[in-house]
């Protein structure tokens, strides 16, 4: 077949697997791509996120990851929320779980999908294929901004005129020469509100983006405690957030998300802090099972409902942190800490640090902040 019925069919492809935008470019980035991801590396804004300095090479453009690679066929899927997920900052006693993370884990939606659709045009035109998800070294958003599905906004993330801020990005890379798809234009203007919306300041200027400042980074892929000065900032949010996203003006385009798998669990949309901080290791993989937030632990994630709790200002709380003060973990134990000085009175405090002979530096550390007459708040 031609180059544009095969064009046609594959994007017919696309669409029957649930896929909302299907565009083509070159195997290739330009090199302000590739000078821009190594002064962000330079300057040691990876944090924790070793990965990123391990591939670099293989990073900074698609022929770094597989030489032959011509062509790269850009796909993405709509994950829209069906109403104002800020609304569920207002819930104290609640925790607050990014839109992307309250259905199905992308990664098991969209793998198999894309397979299927590079397993066809592998089988139609006998061209070498590869495809990727996320956790490949692959630049993605560069990539999908050069196709033409959006383009990189204020905050760095994907805007699309379609469906706003909510899309995942799922690539198949061939050795087939498709004609490339123009890119798609800044849209930005002169808003700024992504930047005004950001409760860390990580968005330190249009387009830059300190990773070691955002909540999303904080709570999913810091591996230790939560810096003292930013913890209050985080109010309830315990795996992500959503505020640059959803002020986008951009979002008033979008629509709810189409794959089913992709909506929101009900039980994942506003869950209970105090029941989440009751989790050990079993209950917390089953209650997780098949989402995103399973990847990070059940010692991380209690460690940012810990923080949840200390900043709800519910007294009412404090049994629950309580019993979480001699948790198997050293930094839930330092989290537990953290929120029973925000929440507890200096005499309670004081009963608490007691003959606890701790031996773990760090929680050593939050018990001397605690007792330091300047953090207890309550």
């Amino acid at each position: 077949m031609d180059v544009r019925e095969l064009r046609r069919r594959l994007e017919e492809r696309a669409e029957g697997l649930g896929f909302d935008r299907l565009r083509v470019t070159r195997a290739a980035l330009p090199e302000r791509v590739r000078r821009e991801y190594r002064a962000f590396l330079e300057a040691e804004l990876a944090g924790d996120m070793d990965w990123l300095r391990r591939t670099a090479e293989r990073r900074e453009d698609p022929r770094g990851l597989w030489p032959e690679a011509r062509t790269a066929i850009c796909l993405a899927m709509n994950y829209g929320p069906g109403r104002d997920p800020l609304e569920g900052l207002r819930r104290r006693r609640s925790g607050y779980i990014s839109v992307y993370a309250r259905g199905r884990d992308y990664h098991d939606v969209m793998k198999g999908r894309l397979k299927q659709l590079a397993g066809w045009l592998h089988a139609k035109t006998g061209a070498a294929v590869k495809v990727f998800v996320d956790t490949a070294p692959l630049l993605e958003k560069p990539l999908a901004r050069q196709a033409g599905i959006g383009w990189q906004g204020k905050h760095t993330n994907l805007v699309s005129r379609e469906f706003g801020s909510w899309l995942f990005l799922g690539e198949i890379l061939t050795t087939l020469e498709l004609p490339p798809d123009p890119p798609e234009e800044d849209r930005c203007g002169c808003c700024r509100r992504c930047i005004d919306a950001c409760p860390t300041g990580a968005i330190t200027a249009p387009y830059r983006l300190d990773p070691r400042r955002c909540i999303s980074y904080l709570t999913i892929e810091h591996r230790g405690p939560i810096p003292h000065r930013l913890r209050p900032r985080l109010g309830n949010r315990i795996y992500g957030c959503d505020d640059c996203l959803a002020v986008c003006p951009w979002n008033k385009f979008a629509r709810r998300a189409r794959e089913a798998k992709l909506r929101a669990r009900p039980e994942l949309e506003s869950p209970d802090l105090a029941a989440l901080a009751a989790l050990d290791d079993t209950a917390f993989r089953r209650r997780f099972s098949g989402s995103p937030v399973k990847r990070i632990g059940r010692d991380r994630f209690l460690r940012n409902v810990l923080i949840a709790i200390g900043n709800s200002g519910d007294r009412a709380l404090l049994p629950t942190v309580r019993g979480r003060l001699a948790d198997s973990s050293p930094l839930v134990r330092g989290a537990a800490v953290w929120a029973l000085s925000r929440l507890a009175d200096r005499a309670t405090l004081e009963a608490e640090a007691a003959g606890r002979g701790e031996t773990d530096p760090e929680v050593r550390e939050e018990w001397r902040r605690a007792l330091a007459d300047d953090e207890v708040t309550a």
